[in-house]
């Protein structure tokens, strides 16, 4: 719903002073990327690799899109020592940044071409704890803006965007700035960026944790199931056995499709076969779970007519854990806007996904140099960034989250062309610093509006849980399909002006299909407002 608020009171919004430990926090969520995406790909490439394996390589960021499997853990779990002093996010996002330190800091001590596994092992393990870490931050700033309107966050979700980019574009151009000079490599460059990740730690430190009464609202939903699961029998089980089936059969497509029936099913089909076969244990999953009439209800006590047995005890709180999030979140929507909604975020970034896992290959094959994409990719991208995350945030605050995500999504599909203009016209500094300029702003838009729809649309109990299943879903379909940027680019015979007008039309699907939600979209929007 549009504001009725003035410009000058839109901008009062950011005078918060929680605003500013939410873009620390953004900074040290994009950071990993710099070691596992670009500067990764920049070594990558220097070391001789082929844009397929650079491709294929990013495949170590399907983390981004199943770290919704461990996110409920993030809600209820405490880490040993940590939790009791420092609470639940702040103990979590200290956990997860000091695996990240450690494994960039032994990325500095191996050679690529003599241990490219083990690269891609290091590689690995930074995103794996890079997306819990996400888990943490998104929770943490979800966390500490409830309660209040949705406009906090819209300015919230801004000052994420903008202080990812600072950590992925601003502080992603140091590696590419060392490489450049002389005596200086790429080993020598992780090693700089451990020692920045390990002063990014700082803010959890400094920061307060958020007050919840999240703990006690999660006991009372598991005092629910345990009253009663004692009349369903052994069906529950069957509901938890269905969602570790969902996320094998994500993973296994996300690998490669290893031993794959091509003798029953053509390589061809298989990732048709999979989707659908995901959506119909989707559809399974939800028509069990309305047969079990397990209703989430909060505030009740557990009947002390029975002690529960062990295995109902460990059902309860699986199904509080892992199966209680997504099943509050299709009970509140629907089980046909909840599928819309989630198809929507699966599609939204798919083609700047394409352009983002290329564009330093791109950049490289052009004929532009490190120092070129340090000063013009990154810094210029990360200064648009900033300032267009807080103009597109004010406009979502005044005019609706909806219109922001259309304005945005329109603009990302037409600045890729400005891609296709460049493989035309060759190493041209003012057009690449142009095209940067536009990518940055479109990206901004698109990314505020998108955060801040998927923010409204969490429920305070479950925050890291359903915050990550739709940002996975997201990033699932842009890492999947996106890892097999480098194989299009080949299939097109190195064709960078085809490749970026398709990318410019991967966005039409998800705004058409954007249209056709909008008005129940609108009434959920609102009606959480109100909440």
């Amino acid at each position: 719903m549009p504001s009725s608020n003035s410009l000058f009171d839109t901008i009062r919004y950011f005078k918060d002073k929680r605003l500013l430990s939410i873009f620390c926090f953004g900074i040290a969520s994009g950071f990993p990327w710099v070691m596992t995406g670009s500067a990764m790909s920049g070594w990558l490439k220097d070391e001789g690799l082929s844009r397929s394996s650079i491709g294929l390589f990013g495949l170590i960021f399907v983390t981004y899109s199943i770290n919704f499997l461990w996110s409920p853990f993030v809600d209820r779990l405490k880490i040993p020592f940590i939790t009791s002093r420092f609470g639940q996010r702040r103990s979590w996002i200290m956990f997860t940044q000091v695996f990240i330190v450690l494994a960039t800091y032994q990325l500095s001590q191996v050679n690529v071409a003599s241990q490219l596994s083990l690269v891609a092992l290091l590689g690995l393990t930074i995103a794996f704890f890079g997306s819990s870490q996400d888990i943490a931050i998104d929770a943490y700033r979800i966390d500490i803006l409830s309660g209040d309107d949705n406009n906090y966050m819209s300015a919230g979700s801004a000052m994420a965007t903008a202080g990812w980019w600072t950590g992925f574009a601003g502080l992603g151009s140091i590696p590419f700035l060392l490489v450049d000079q002389p005596n200086w490599t790429w080993p020598e460059a992780f090693f700089v960026l451990s020692i920045i990740m390990a002063i990014l730690m700082l803010t959890a430190f400094i920061v307060k944790e958020p007050e919840t009464n999240r703990e006690v609202e999660l006991d009372s939903i598991q005092a629910n199931y345990l009253n009663v699961l004692p009349k369903q029998g052994h069906k529950p089980l069957f509901i938890l056995l269905i969602l570790p089936t969902i996320f094998v059969s994500i993973i296994y497509a996300n690998i490669g499709y290893p031993a794959w029936p091509d003798a029953f099913i053509s390589a061809d089909y298989r990732f048709t076969f999979i989707t659908l076969f995901i959506v119909l244990l989707l559809f399974i999953f939800v028509q069990q779970l309305s047969k079990l009439n397990l209703t989430i209800r909060q505030n009740t006590p557990l009947h002390h007519s029975h002690v529960p047995s062990l295995i109902h005890r460990i059902t309860a709180w699986l199904l509080t854990t892992l199966v209680a999030p997504i099943q509050e979140f299709f009970d509140r929507n629907g089980t046909r806007l909840a599928l819309s909604i989630l198809l929507f975020i699966f599609l939204f970034k798919l083609g700047e996904a394409y352009l983002g896992r290329m564009s330093i290959v791109f950049y490289r094959e052009v004929g532009f140099s490190n120092s070129d994409i340090a000063y013009y990719s990154k810094m210029i991208n990360w200064a648009t960034t900033i300032v267009f995350s807080l103009i597109g945030s004010v406009f979502t605050i005044r005019y609706g989250i909806l219109k922001g995500l259309f304005i945005g999504g329109i603009a990302m599909g037409a600045s890729n062309l400005l891609f296709a203009v460049m493989a035309f016209v060759g190493p041209n500094k003012l057009l690449f610093a142009a095209t940067v300029f536009v990518d940055g702003f479109t990206s901004a838009w698109g990314s505020v509006a998108f955060v801040a729809l998927i923010s409204v649309l969490c429920n305070k109990t479950f925050t890291a849980s359903q915050y990550a299943l739709m940002v996975s879903l997201g990033t699932f379909g842009r890492v999947m399909l996106g890892s097999y940027s480098g194989i299009v680019v080949d299939w097109l015979d190195g064709n960078w002006a085809l490749f970026f007008i398709l990318t410019a039309v991967m966005v039409i699907p998800s705004l058409l299909f954007l249209y056709f939600i909008r008005k129940p979209l609108t009434v959920l929007i609102n009606n959480n407002s109100s909440n």
